[in-house]
Formats: C-alpha cells, sequence, structure tokens
C-alpha cells in the first residue's frame, strides 16, 4: 500500500493533515489554533472538588473548565481539595464534556512511551513475531530505570538498541524539564505540549510504507525535513512543498473527500449504500442494497452487500473518527455460516486500525454491535454546528468553517490574478462573524482590500465573489450596493 502525507499548514487559524492510502483519503486530522486541552498535554493542575460518591474528583487545568479525574487513576494518592497534582490529558474536552485527566504520566517518542514512576517493560501487542517480542521484551527490561517505566512501541520492530536507547534519553530529559517546571510554576499551569499536529501524525504515523509528505508551507517543509532528519537517520520519503495556485487539499481531491465524509449517506462501489446516523450515546449504520441487483441468488447477493458494506465501515469510522458504540443493521442473513463469514471480515479489516475496535457476534435482531476507541473529536463535530434555522435538528457548516473556505478561495483568486481589492458575498451572519474575527488579518496576510457584502438570500453555507480589480473599481460597485441598502462590511 502505497501512503502519502499531505499537509495543509499554511492558514495561521487551521492546520489540517491528510493521510492518502493509494490515493484515496483515510484519515484528516484538524487543529485549529483557539482549541484547547489535547490529549497528551501535562498540567500542573489543582483540586477544586472531590466527590467519593462517584469516585471522582474535579481539577482546575487553569483554562476556566475543569477537568475529570477518575480517583482509581490517582492510586497511591490520597486526594483532597485544594491539593497539587500532575495530571496529564487521556481525553480531549468534547461538546459539554470536560477533559479527562490521569495522575500516571507517559511520554510517548519514536520507538517508546516513558512512563514516569512507572515499573513498566511491555511490549506492543501489535508485534506479532514471537522471536521479535522476546527480543523487544529483553530490550525493555534492560532499558528502564528504577524511577521509569517503557513500552515498547509498534514502530520499534526490527529497530536496534542503540535507537532505542537514544529513545529513551530523549524522553528523560524532556521529563526532567517537566519537573523542573512543575516546582517553578504556580497551579494551575501548563507544563508540556505534544509536538504540533504535522509533528503529532508523523510520529504516529509514519513508516516505511509512506512514500511522500507534501507541504504547502516553507517554514513547515524544513521544520518536517529537521524532524525527519533527528528521528528517522537516512532512510527518509520525499519530502515536497507545494506552491500551485489551487489550494494544496483541492488539488489532491481531498477537500471532496472531506465534504463527502459529513453526508449521512455513503455510496458503495456495487451500487449498494450506507446510512449512517450519530446520537449522543451511539453510531448508528444502515446497510441497504440500493442499486446491486447481484449476479446469482438472493443469499450470494446479501453476503456480497454485506462483506462489501463492512469494509468500507472500517474505512469510515477512521475517516470519520467515530468511537463509542457502534451498532450496524447488516442486511437480515438466514444462514449462520454466512453470519460467520461476516464476523471473520468485520474482524479482520480493524486488525490494521490504530484505534482498538472489539467486535461483537451477530444479535437475534439481526445487528452487530461493536466498540471502537475514541482517541479524537470525531469529524462531524469538529467541522459543524446544530443548525440555527431548523431548531437543532440537523446540521451546517460552522462559521469558521465556512470563513476559512472563502479565505481558501480569496488566496485562490489572488495567485491568479493578482488583483488588489475584491468583494465577497455570503450570509449576513457569516459576514458579520468574519468581519469581527478574521477581515483586518485576512487582508495583512493577503496583500489586497477584502469588503464582505450581506446577501439575505443566500443559503447558509453559499458565498461567491461578486468582483475583483483595482481599489477604485470595487469601492465603486460598493458604493452602489450601499445606496441599494445592502450591508457592506470593511476594515479601517
Amino acid at each position: 500500500m502505497d501512503r502519502k502525507i499531505i499537509a495543509n499548514t499554511i492558514e495561521n487559524e487551521e492546520m489540517r493533515v491528510a493521510i492518502l492510502e493509494d490515493g484515496r483519503l483515510a484519515e484528516v486530522f484538524i487543529e485549529r489554533l483557539w482549541e484547547n486541552q489535547k490529549a497528551g498535554e501535562i498540567y500542573k493542575a489543582r483540586v477544586e472538588s472531590v466527590l467519593q460518591g462517584i469516585g471522582a474528583a474535579f481539577v482546575n487545568l487553569g483554562d476556566g473548565r475543569n477537568a475529570f479525574l477518575y480517583l482509581n487513576d490517582a492510586k497511591g494518592l490520597d486526594i483532597k481539595q485544594n491539593q497539587e497534582l500532575t495530571v496529564q490529558v487521556t481525553k480531549a474536552a468534547r461538546k459539554n464534556k470536560g477533559a479527562r485527566v490521569t495522575t500516571r504520566v507517559s511520554l510517548a517518542g519514536r520507538y517508546l512511551v516513558l512512563v514516569p514512576h512507572g515499573n513498566e517493560g511491555g511490549v506492543s501487542r501489535r508485534i506479532s513475531g514471537e522471536e521479535e517480542r522476546k527480543r523487544l521484551r529483553s530490550l525493555a527490561k534492560k532499558l528502564k530505570g528504577d524511577d521509569y517505566g517503557v513500552i515498547i512501541r509498534t514502530a520499534a520492530e526490527n529497530v536496534n538498541e542503540e535507537a532505542l536507547a537514544q529513545d529513551v534519553k530523549t524522553l528523560c530529559s524532556v521529563w526532567r524539564e517537566i519537573e523542573y517546571d512543575s516546582k517553578k510554576q504556580p497551579s494551575p499551569c501548563l507544563l508540556y505540549r505534544d509536538p504540533g499536529l504535522l509533528g503529532r501524525v508523523l510520529r504516529e504515523e509514519l513508516s516505511g510504507n509512506v512514500s511522500q509528505i507534501v507541504v504547502d508551507n516553507k517554514e513547515e517543509e524544513e521544520n518536517v525535513r529537521g524532524y525527519l532528519s533527528i528521528l528517522y537517520g537516512d532512510n527518509l520519503p520525499e519530502v515536497s512543498l507545494y506552491d500551485g495556485i489551487a489550494p494544496i487539499f483541492e488539488f489532491y481531491n481531498i477537500e471532496q473527500d472531506i465534504e463527502a465524509a459529513l453526508s449521512r449517506k455513503v455510496w458503495l462501489k456495487s451500487g449498494a449504500w450506507l446510512m449512517i446516523e450519530h446520537s449522543e450515546a451511539l453510531t448508528v449504520i444502515d446497510v441497504n442494497t440500493g442499486k446491486y441487483i447481484g449476479k446469482t441468488d438472493l443469499r450470494h447477493t446479501i453476503l456480497d452487500t454485506n462483506i462489501e458494506a463492512a469494509s468500507e465501515i472500517a474505512r469510515q469510522l477512521r475517516l470519520r473518527a467515530i468511537g463509542g458504540i457502534v451498532v450496524i443493521d447488516f442486511i437480515d442473513m438466514e444462514y449462520e455460516e454466512d453470519r460467520h463469514l461476516l464476523i471473520e471480515k468485520l474482524e479482520s479489516v480493524f486488525q490494521g486500525d490504530r484505534n482498538k475496535a472489539r467486535v461483537f457476534s451477530v444479535t437475534r435482531l439481526g445487528l452487530v454491535e461493536l466498540t471502537r476507541k475514541r482517541s479524537r473529536a470525531d469529524l462531524r463535530s469538529l467541522l459543524m454546528r446544530s443548525c440555527p434555522c431548523c431548531g437543532e435538528t440537523g446540521y451546517v457548516l460552522n462559521e469558521d468553517t465556512i470563513a476559512l473556505s472563502i479565505k481558501r478561495f480569496l488566496r485562490k483568486i489572488g495567485h491568479a490574478n493578482h488583483t488588489k481589492a475584491a468583494l465577497i458575498e455570503t450570509h449576513p451572519d457569516v459576514a458579520e462573524y468574519i468581519a469581527e474575527n478574521y477581515l483586518p488579518h485576512w487582508e495583512e496576510e493577503l496583500e489586497r482590500k477584502i469588503f464582505i457584502a450581506a446577501a439575505p438570500s443566500f443559503p447558509w453555507n453559499k458565498y461567491r465573489l461578486d468582483i475583483q480589480g483595482t481599489v477604485e473599481r470595487v469601492m465603486q460597485k460598493v458604493s452602489q450596493l450601499e445606496k441599494k441598502g445592502i450591508w457592506i462590511k470593511k476594515s479601517g
């Protein structure tokens, strides 16, 4: 399988990293400038309250929201109000839920995880070869110290002792800095933050089958080359700088794949389709034969559809970053052997998933239940919001997503035409949001005068270029529209 990592890092407000597998979007990671409490961050926190009845405590991380600490995640500690603790975020805040933290801190490197104050000496379960597991288990016991444990990661397979020891040395140095800052800084405060989004993706995803890394920012390209040379030596994938006129995600057809991943309906190659529905507690997926009429008989038509659907469901859960409980309504199968084949297929397609999934048997109602580890916010909750026009029964793109799409459009036409001014029409609420949050910064960054016109007749996420050219020409059009009573927002 050929894998490429495509990084859209040119926008100050948002960083996006996509993983393509054989030219098809497999995963996308998105991080925005103002987001807080990312998994892996380490804080010096203060205990706000202890609730023995639910076996938990709430701790202040210093960002205006308390985090949730299970007392079982703080074994050996007598947790009391106003106590200072070093904690690590294990689950980022999402929707109306605060972050979850633990006092059991760990630091991830390229080949292993350092566990300060731990006694671990384990090896990733995804390394299957018995001889290799035995070798790495022996190295883990050798590398762990009196005051820290180590867990060997999947990436360490066939890696020599010297590289593993260097990883331990680097992580121990990071931990010493964290301990020093913890003693000096008042609580609550942030002590440690993982590398940026692209650095984390490279650390977690880079393997021998990654052929190319493409970025659209010169500074980030240099950072990537430096990062790779330190961690990976000479055996590096190709690193390229994209400088085309079209935005990088548009050039690689990633934008349309992200848009498709926000849709409830997913078409399969055979003509069958999936319907994916979200709720607060679980995700429900319905499988339908659609246009597929099969080739032999009804039994094989149903089995073929279900088997094809199983592969696509695994892809969609990974692409959409869906975790938690998933219930799948496959097409009913009469034969037990067919149901057994389906479960085997589901188990096999999830084996390569970094987030552990557990598949349960077919229920009496013909449903298949599975659970998948949730490691980050799902794509829908990240890019969409409840619809302001439909009583919150549906979803539309949120203001930031539309605004950043407009910015990418402005950058594109600016590269193509080199004009000095542009007038964009969009929904009034979106226009006002852009004017209040982005407009002056865009003009400075894109080096052109930008006017935003409110268009009440436009759908929520629609926008269009009204006119571009010299500042005088665009100002003339702005004056005409203002005389007609159309609201125009301009900076300064």
